[in-house]
């Protein structure tokens, strides 16, 4: 414990936080703080909860005269009020950035020394510490959580990090959730559904206590970013220029997005865009530095699938050429059952490995805040509701023309009854979200004091009640139909319609 005593103020601050009013970041309560908190007063700062927590002296939200008053009658003698501080039952992430600056670029790194202490946290080990910290590069990330008063960021490790039992790599996000008040279990349950149903990779996440610039932040999710990588999305990396046919057949990262890139390639969807809608978005991650030829064979061979998927012939598997269709199956899937009416519209990933015979597998799963959110969108709460069916806020790319493929109705339903029989049963849902609560309980009461809460067991009781009724449902449409072996054309007569 750190103690600092100046005109009568004592402060007590836990090492590695600074205590309310160090407005100059220096650790410690001084007239320089006045000086600075007056000059942020004339200067017209805003409260901005990220950053000038410190400078609320009297914890009202606000960055105002008062706050000066009270700094004053602290510094004469008077007291201040602590500064929340983590809940030391989650491993702490210690980052201090160069020159305390704030972070708000969203394309600029920022130098950050940084160190991990596990806390004790069992099978957790600690690295580096305050007097020898390790070094990283860190910026904002998100689009909407972005604008969010707790934010997420992106990191890169100076160099490759085995942080928390994950795989070593450089390349992490660090996660808010800021807007996932089903007690952070919107991507938690995604990525746990995802590995149980086999998806050939998926991101892990550790949860942590943020502490940036000596400020405790809250609960954040240390998760792995998605990037082409042995440990990550395994594929083979393309060399070269990208210009003779080897290379064009190369390895590929894609995403469905809904924000324009700068290499954002648009394709008329529906056989010709009407309204805005009808453009499909697709934004290469790799390789991040496309060539001319590579990207009119990217688009070329997404406008050839996007023909096939619009056939009106729907007997034709002409579509299976260009997607591995049990990837889909299984990734639509884990979007019905949390409800991701995002899904096919945003953050929705798929990878080609080398060949010309290769095909889109979809996958990672990633983003899935929108979660069983039919009710912020759409004035309803009942999830018994496809997710590319009306009533939807979102436009889901695709799904909602394969899904009148009978081919496709039955892939999904045999990894639904594969899935359902030996991988959901194993899975205990409430023993596995009641886990989850215990893990970051005194956390998230600490992040809550920090941003303002609810209860965590409310919270995950209403999840485990949505989930649970969005699984019955869909037992109930896709568990009763036929056995798993059997054979598509044992079940589906043409002109079958799916439900």
């Amino acid at each position: 414990m750190a103690c600092c005593s100046l005109m009568g103020l004592n402060v007590q601050a836990q090492d590695g936080l600074r205590p309310r009013g160090d407005v100059n970041c220096d650790w410690r309560v001084s007239i320089d703080d006045l000086t600075d908190l007056i000059v942020m007063l004339l200067n017209g700062v805003k409260y901005h909860s990220l950053y000038t927590y410190a400078a609320d002296i009297n914890s009202d939200k606000s960055i105002n005269i008062e706050d000066v008053t009270c700094l004053i009658e602290a510094l004469l003698g008077g007291s201040l009020l602590p500064m929340p501080s983590y809940s030391g039952t989650l491993p702490v992430l210690y980052i201090n950035t160069e020159g305390h600056q704030d972070i708000v670029s969203k394309e600029e790194y920022l130098h950050a020394d940084w160190w991990l202490d596990a806390m004790g946290v069992e099978g957790y080990e600690s690295i580096g510490s305050s007097e020898e910290p390790q070094g990283m590069q860190i910026r904002g990330r998100g689009n909407y959580t972005w604008t969010l008063s707790k934010k997420p960021f992106r990191i890169k490790f100076d160099t490759k990090q085995a942080i928390l039992g994950m795989k070593e790599n450089r390349h992490f996000c660090l996660l808010a959730h800021a807007d996932d008040h089903y007690a952070k279990l919107k991507n938690t349950m995604a990525f746990e559904l995802s590995r149980r149903i086999g998806l050939s990779y998926t991101p892990e996440q550790r949860p942590v206590e943020v502490v940036l610039n000596g400020q405790y932040i809250g609960l954040y999710f240390l998760t792995e970013k998605i990037r082409v990588d042995k440990n990550r999305v395994n594929i083979e990396e393309q060399e070269g220029e990208g210009s003779s046919t080897d290379e064009l057949d190369g390895a590929w990262l894609l995403e469905i997005d809904n924000v324009k890139e700068d290499n954002t390639i648009y394709i008329k969807e529906r056989n010709g865009a009407h309204v805005w809608y009808d453009w499909l978005w697709v934004t290469p991650h790799y390789p991040e530095d496309m060539t001319d030829q590579q990207r009119q064979y990217i688009t070329q061979f997404l406008t050839s699938l996007n023909e096939a998927i619009y056939n009106p012939m729907k007997i034709s598997t002409e579509w299976e050429n260009y997607i591995d269709i049990d990837s889909l199956a299984c990734y639509y899937i884990v979007a019905e059952m949390i409800d991701n009416i995002e899904c096919f519209w945003g953050s929705c990933f798929m990878y080609k490995r080398s060949g010309s015979d290769s095909k889109l597998i979809f996958g990672p799963v990633w983003d899935c805040g929108n979660s069983f959110m039919r009710d912020a969108y759409d004035n309803v709460t009942d999830y018994n509701y496809f997710i590319y069916q009306q009533p939807c806020h979102f436009h889901n790319h695709w799904i909602e023309e394969i899904a009148k493929f009978p081919h496709f109705q039955w892939r999904v339903m045999r990894q639904w009854r594969l899935f359902y029989q030996s991988g959901f049963n194993g899975l205990d849902i409430d023993s596995f979200i009641d886990n989850h609560v215990a893990m970051i309980r005194k956390a998230w009461n600490c992040d809550a004091k920090r941003w303002k809460g609810t209860s965590i067991d409310k919270e995950a009781a209403k999840y485990k009640l949505n989930i649970h009724s969005k699984v019955a449902w869909l037992q109930s449409q896709w568990g009763y139909h036929s056995p798993v072996d059997t054979v598509p054309g044992e079940i589906y007569p043409q002109g079958y319609q799916y439900h």
